[in-house]
């Protein structure tokens, strides 16, 4: 398994929002993490990423814990977080937004390099180099984020909320793009509250209701499940 987390607590202020879970991430896959909101899902993510300090459990990646490490050495690792919200620095350039995510990459690829690859993947970008972040559609700033992950050359990326705020026809856009980053060797955890896509996109699923897993399973047994279909896909 790349990926393990075991028995994870995470507490705020004395109030436990995630306790005892239990999620895995197999090479190649694509698992989604549905919840309502405040149901732990991007607290999960955060621990996985360094960002939070869990206050029970471990986590494994590549048969090492890294419960403990700092952000910056997680990523050196390779896991990379798409936050919610994007979180581009607005009045930096699409180019130096791009470049952050490359400043504690590893590979023997210099920045150069990964830019035009990144590019090449969203070439809508190219002519938005010289653009504030900020002035850029929503489409085009997730765009950016996804991008900024990937400059590290990760082999997990984190996705929290990747369409949130997105018209139709970008959301199947970012569906899209999901999609073929599998297929470049991406390993991907995807909390989405677009349930159907997240099911339509993940090999498995976990259903997180109030920091606990109620349901884990393949994604297109969920995607059929009775309670799934009433909670989060409309009846």
């Amino acid at each position: 398994m790349l990926l393990e987390v075991k028995n994870l607590h995470i507490r705020y202020d004395g109030f436990e929002a995630v306790r005892g879970v239990d999620i895995s991430l197999d090479e190649g896959e694509i698992v989604t993490i549905l919840g309502a909101n405040g149901a732990g899902k991007s607290s999960i993510l955060r621990a996985i990423s360094g960002l939070v300090s869990p206050s029970a459990g471990e986590i494994i990646f590549g048969g090492k814990r890294i419960d403990a490490m700092a952000a910056h050495n997680i990523v050196k690792l390779g896991i990379a977080h798409v936050p919610e919200g994007r979180r581009l620095f607005g009045l930096m350039s699409v180019k130096h937004n791009l470049l952050m995510g490359a400043y504690a990459k590893n590979g023997k690829l210099t920045s150069d390099d990964v830019l035009e690859q990144v590019i090449a993947r969203f070439p809508i970008l190219r002519e938005k180099l010289g653009s504030s972040a900020n002035t850029l559609s929503g489409g085009q700033q997730q765009m950016v984020a996804i991008g900024r992950a990937l400059m590290a050359q990760p082999s997990v990326i984190l996705m929290d909320e990747p369409t949130l705020g997105l018209a139709p026809i970008i959301i199947q856009e970012i569906g899209n793009i999901i999609q073929s980053l599998r297929k470049l060797g991406h390993s991907i955890i995807l909390v989405e509250q677009n349930a159907f896509l997240a099911l339509e996109l993940a090999d498995r699923a976990y259903v997180l209701e109030t920091g606990d897993i109620a349901l884990a399973g393949e994604a297109k047994n969920l995607l059929n499940d009775s309670y799934v279909r009433r909670a989060y896909l409309g009846g």
